[in-house]
């Protein structure tokens, strides 16, 4: 007899979802003599148990594709769901959870790891309820030492209990929840794109000024050693100097790229910086950059986390003493750090803002269910288990702060981030599933009080929009090119002019900000800027309130 519908067309496409949903919970992670053990899925959803026998879901997975009759005791099952949906989950036994060998083995041994691992074992259960964490984790440890790739059916079919209990309940919880945040995230940009900002598009001489100043030539960095406590070889620095002739009053910029990323990535934004009068050092911190994530990637070690911030912190500290010292070929009246994810969270941390007491709590209630809607949770809660060094006094001279898709809201909740003694520049994109701008860059920018600091979300920039790709091979696109963004060349366009108009606002001296003066240059003034078909929201501390109070 043919089992009934689960009650609406949606409830079947969320079946579909919550398998595809497993292979996001595994991570991105050829049968040779495949290690069956595994005989039943049974499906539980409400007080409804389906039974799937494996091995007739392999021969359905390994046919091709069709919108035709479903023959076989399988069929009934598969014909709850449309043919679209039929489809993906079709696409989705087959495709490799993970593509690397390699780098899958040290995903295992990391703290990220465990909580996915964790999370996946608490919804594929024992026969008698219990967690599969363990099974999967050794599990997976055996298929990755026989082949490269493994399938989500493969991992079904090698685990050892013969019964398995798939629970739908909390998956369709999980997409419910992955939806809801990304429809929150659509409706925030709506309620964005609704505020009174004024529209302004830059005149086309300053799009002819900025071709120009792409096309002109300048002079490449230079590259130099620095050494750095607690470092065995030196840290590696690109300084970029000025081209033009600089105002007084320009403070110079320490950059820092994020997790995985090297200095080359953001050496379009420092050149194009140096040839508007800004001196900029960019720093690629070894143990964090991308020759650790391509030996992440070959197996040689585990991926970098936050671990790494303690010594990216120390790097900080030796650039900026040795420009102090004159040792560096770098002048400035003042200075601006600047980071990408978690290059501007290394610049925070650097400012002086320690994280505030309770983190611990924090992630144990945020990491009551997998943060599929903002990953960078499982950074910002490894922090409870490294030791960070104390705070640091901020640096005498620090102007302001630049953070690229930045985050820390676990880290630095409403709204301790307003003892922050520089004007902040904070910068989001609306595609960024990383650091999903209403959760991290809003929630950190409420606090803030300079009234030159300012939010700008840019609508369709991802969490990689801000890096260069240089080389085909950087281990970075190994992840996902797509995450990279198909061409961001006119989203950095307008990353570099506000970013230029931002350090403008800064240009002042230390008598006019004793003397409470108002800057010589104007602050970046609230917008929705439209450029090379590009828009972005631009906002005071005001007009971040007020978008808020429209959620």
């Amino acid at each position: 007899m043919r089992p009934a519908p689960l009650t609406t067309t949606g409830r079947r496409r969320r079946v579909v979802l919550c398998s595809l949903l497993i292979g996001l919970v595994a991570m991105p992670l050829a049968p040779p003599q495949p290690l069956r053990a595994a005989e039943l899925l049974e499906l539980r959803i409400d007080s409804l148990q389906i039974p799937i026998h494996l091995d007739q879901l392999a021969d359905w997975s390994r046919q091709p594709a069709s919108d035709g009759p479903l023959a076989g005791d399988l069929g009934p099952w598969l014909g709850l769901l449309d043919a679209r949906s039929r489809a993906d989950l079709h696409r989705m036994l087959r495709a490799p959870l993970l593509r690397d060998q390699s780098f899958g083995r040290q995903l295992l041994d990391t703290w990220a790891g465990g909580q996915l691992l964790e999370e996946l074992g608490n919804l594929l259960t024992t026969s008698d309820g219990g967690s599969t964490t363990t099974l999967l984790q050794i599990t997976l440890r055996r298929l990755l030492e026989q082949r490269r790739e493994v399938t989500l059916l493969e991992l079904l079919e090698a685990l050892p209990p013969q019964t398995l209990n798939l629970r739908l309940d909390a998956l369709v919880s999980l997409g419910q929840r992955w939806r809801f945040q990304l429809k929150r995230q659509q409706q925030a940009m709506v309620r964005l794109g609704s505020l009174p900002l004024p529209p302004i598009q830059p005149p086309a001489s300053a799009r002819e000024n900025a071709a120009a100043e792409a096309g002109r030539p300048a002079p490449p960095p230079l590259r130099l050693q620095l050494a750095v406590p607690g470092r065995r070889e030196g840290l590696p620095l690109e300084i970029w100097a000025a081209t033009v002739e600089r105002r007084p009053n320009q403070p110079w910029v320490l950059m820092m790229p994020g997790l995985g990323g090297n200095a080359d990535q953001l050496g379009w934004l420092a050149r194009a910086l140096a040839q508007r009068g800004w001196p900029v050092v960019v720093v690629q911190h070894p143990g964090s950059d991308g020759l650790a994530l391509r030996a992440a990637l070959n197996g040689q070690q585990p991926p970098p986390g936050a671990e790494t911030l303690g010594i990216r912190l120390a790097d900080v500290e030796a650039v900026v003493a040795a420009q102090r010292l004159g040792r560096l070929p770098v002048n400035g009246a003042g200075l601006v750090l600047a980071g990408h994810s978690l290059g501007g969270l290394t610049a925070l941390l650097a400012a002086g803002i320690a994280p505030q007491p309770g983190l611990e709590g924090r992630c144990r209630t945020a990491l009551e269910r997998l943060p599929i809607h903002n990953p960078s949770r499982l950074i910002q809660c490894q922090l409870p288990e490294r030791a960070l060094p104390p705070p640091s006094r901020p640096p005498a001279d620090l102007r302001g702060l630049v953070l690229f898709n930045g985050f820390g809201s676990l880290l630095w909740p409403e709204p301790s981030l307003g003892a922050l003694p520089v004007p902040l520049l904070m910068v989001g994109g609306s595609l960024d599933l990383v650091t999903p701008p209403l959760d991290e860059q809003l929630a950190l920018f409420l606090a803030v009080r300079d009234p030159r600091s300012r939010l700008v979300v840019v609508q369709g920039a991802s969490h990689f929009s801000p890096l260069r790709m240089t080389q085909r091979d950087e281990a970075l696109l190994r992840l996902g090119r797509e995450l990279v963004g198909a061409d961001p060349l006119r989203v950095q366009g307008v990353l570099l002019d506000v970013t230029s108009a931002f350090l403008s606002s800064l240009e002042q001296t230390g008598a006019e900000r004793g003397a409470g003066r108002r800057s010589p240059a104007e602050p970046l003034p609230p917008q929705r800027r439209l450029q090379e078909g590009i828009t972005a929201y631009v906002l005071d501390p005001a007009a971040a309130r007020l978008w808020r109070s429209e959620l």
